[in-house]
């Protein structure tokens, strides 16, 4: 039975959404947010309470005490299914990783068309971390060793990998405690997957500890090495002018849409774009130039960088071709949907597939090879620029936004101290002070059986004005860009008046975008020089921080979830929980909740919980970010405390006599 049928208003909070689902309604076409609709999920597997990892089933338990044919208990089946859920999301972004260390070893051997070595100053320091010799030696040469490092921690089985000791001492020292700490990257998620064949581990404990180990592999490991290459070889993200949503698209440009998740082919279009040849083979077809703009996390990755415009996020990708103004929308891989061929037929636009792992039927397939990168991005290109003329009736919404994409961890640094005296002093101080309350990370994708956008954004906008300080990557980055909540002007009006007087005084935004959604390691690099710094404990469970996932849809927010968990953080998922069971029909069905909230909690500090209401996520946000301070002995937070200085009161003080101004400056009576 289908849902009843949303209003655009109801499906999306974004003007330019509605827009285009206006449009796709006219035109009688489909999209995630209709079939979202049409589609209601089977309970019994949302819930995690069904089997079909052998022959035998699927097994589908409904009540209180039933077992599957081979006698799996409910809590074993869902632990089954949780884990391999995260072994998917790890194995994802770590394959992922893996790519980008190849990359780095086809440059440093000079393998690779077009690219270069672009932050020797983040190798070296890289590098550092290994042990790996960096004086009297050429970059390439840097990069070589350290390609081989990362390469190895895939396929290494003994051990340990080599990147969790960049995680706080105290937290590594939890981990050896309890036997998590990955050997090699694949051979966790492997070990995943064995556990969980028929007849296998039954004990759902035991299985979500080693779901914790695989997580681990994946955010101390594959999500946080491929992250290191990216800033090696395409720059680490500084501050730069970007824009955001479907009116970036251009009437009188070739509309070029990257989409999925590597940066070495989204970074090498952009370069191709730029060559004389390309600009002129776009004017001789009729249009002005080419015009480049991403969508999901490889928007995220050009933004950060090259000030590359952003179209949209996970649930736009659909509708930037019911635009009619895209010639090629140029996909990769992960969170592509294969719906887009289907749609793109009933205009002119080319679904160009690129990946050798991602193969959609009836897409164009251009295969892209890093050893003839520059060779094979022009091509993309010329397929689209001959593709303008075929160009039909267009409809871009006027509906656009500014922002100020790129603080990496090395900016924080920076932005807090200048180029001597770069620290995180300033940001633990304002903590300690009260001036920020906290920080949250609102993370993740977005989620058609939610209104779009609404989850991420109207979070964000309740904690800020609690003086919680909001980093942000991924879609749920994307949403709040659309808002306008990550330009420093947002601070003036939206935040607390603590928060605010930080974001006057250092000239920030009140939500910091860091990337993409493998870009989360970023966040753990932060979590960890916070506690380096010291005044707020010495491991990140004392952090007073949450990490939120509103609007998450994707194995691989599982496996976020799961490694930030396992290095102390408290992480609130939106929308319904996949091991929540039915409480009305089955008594014992909580027994993966409880363990991965209050038994994880135990081991790492850290808890994973399910909240669907909003207000409740925000409620609980605050509670645990106000019972860390009271641990840490630091002054309870209050919202009229601070607020009267900074550049705004400057202001407003200009416009009294002298007299006036001195009263309220120094506490001089006015004569």
């Amino acid at each position: 039975m289908a849902r009843k049928k949303r209003t655009p208003e109801e499906l999306s909070i974004d003007p330019a959404a509605q827009q285009m689902l206006i449009r796709a309604e006219g035109l009688g076409i489909g999209t995630a947010f209709t079939r979202s609709d049409d589609m209601v999920p089977c309970p019994i597997g949302a819930d995690g309470m069904c089997c079909k990892n052998c022959g035998m089933g699927p097994c589908r338990l409904t009540k209180n005490g039933s077992v599957g044919i081979c006698g799996a208990t409910i809590d074993t089946i869902q632990a089954r299914n949780l884990i391999r859920a995260i072994a998917s999301g790890a194995a994802a972004h770590s394959d992922h990783g893996r790519d980008m260390a190849f990359t780095l070893k086809a440059v440093a051997n000079d393998e690779a068309e077009g690219y270069v070595i672009r932050d020797v100053a983040k190798l070296r320091t890289t590098a550092r971390l290994y042990d790996i010799p960096i004086e009297g030696r050429a970059p390439k040469e840097i990069a070589n060793d350290l390609a081989d490092l990362y390469i190895a921690q895939f396929g290494q089985q003994k051990g340990e990998v080599a990147l969790t000791k960049r995680a706080p001492a105290k937290r590594q020292k939890v981990w050896h405690e309890t036997g998590v700490v990955p050997r090699g990257i694949d051979r966790e998620v492997v070990e995943s997957l064995h556990r969980t064949h028929i007849g296998d581990d039954q004990d759902p404990e035991h299985i979500l500890q080693h779901a914790i180990r695989t997580a681990i592999a994946d955010g101390w490991g594959g999500s946080l090495l491929a992250t290191d290459v990216s800033d090696i070889l395409f720059g680490t993200p500084a501050p730069v002018l970007g824009q955001a949503n479907l009116g970036v698209l251009k009437e009188n440009m070739v509309n070029v849409v990257v989409h999925g998740h590597e940066p070495t082919l989204s970074e090498m279009i952009v370069a191709a774009s730029q060559t004389p040849e390309i600009i002129e083979y776009a004017k001789e077809a009729g249009a002005e130039g080419v015009n480049l703009s991403g969508i999901c996390c490889t928007a995220n990755e050009i933004l950060m960088r090259q000030g590359i415009p952003a179209a949209g996020n996970f649930l736009q990708q659909e509708l930037a071709i019911l635009t009619g103004a895209v010639e090629a929308m140029v996909v990769d891989v992960q969170c592509i949907m294969q719906a887009l061929v289907g749609l793109a037929s009933n205009f002119h636009t080319k679904i160009i597939t690129t990946s050798p792992k991602v193969k959609i039927k009836g897409a164009t397939h251009i295969q892209f090879d890093e050893h003839k990168a520059l060779t094979i991005a022009k091509q993309i290109l010329r397929e689209a620029i001959d593709n303008y003329k075929n160009r039909g009736d267009v409809q871009i919404p006027d509906v656009r936004e500014d922002l100020i994409p790129g603080f990496s961890h090395e900016y924080i640094n920076y932005m807090l101290g200048g180029s001597y005296r770069s620290s995180f002093r300033p940001l633990n101080d304002a903590v300690m002070a009260g001036r920020i309350r906290g920080v949250a990370a609102i993370v993740g994708c977005n989620n058609p059986r939610s209104q779009h956008d609404y989850l991420h954004t109207y979070v964000t906008r309740e904690l800020l004005k609690k003086d919680v300080l909001i980093v942000e990557t991924g879609c749920g980055a994307i949403a709040s860009a659309k808002l306008g909540l990550m330009l420093g002007e947002a601070g003036l009006d939206q935040v607390g008046s603590g928060l605010r007087e930080v974001c006057e005084t250092v000239g920030i935004p009140p939500v910091l975008h860091m990337g993409s959604c493998v870009d989360n390691t970023r966040i753990l690099t932060v979590l960890t020089q916070i506690v380096e710094e010291g005044g707020l404990g010495d491991d990140i469970d004392q952090v007073p921080a949450v990490g939120l996932a509103p609007e998450w849809m994707s194995e691989k927010a599982l496996s976020i979830g799961t490694y930030c968990v396992a290095s102390g953080a408290y992480v609130i998922f939106g929308g319904t929980s996949p091991v929540s069971g039915m409480p009305d029909k089955v008594s014992d069905s909580d027994v993966v909740s409880r363990f991965i909230s209050e038994g994880w909690e135990q081991l790492y500090g850290g808890k994973m919980e399910f909240v669907s209401d909003p207000d409740e996520m925000i409620r609980r946000t605050l509670a645990h970010i106000d019972k860390k301070r009271t641990a840490l002995g630091l002054p309870e937070w209050q919202p009229d405390k601070y607020g009267r200085s900074g550049d705004a009161r400057m202001l407003e003080l200009e416009e009294l006599p002298w007299a006036e101004q001195r009263e309220a400056l120094y506490g001089v009576p006015a004569d």
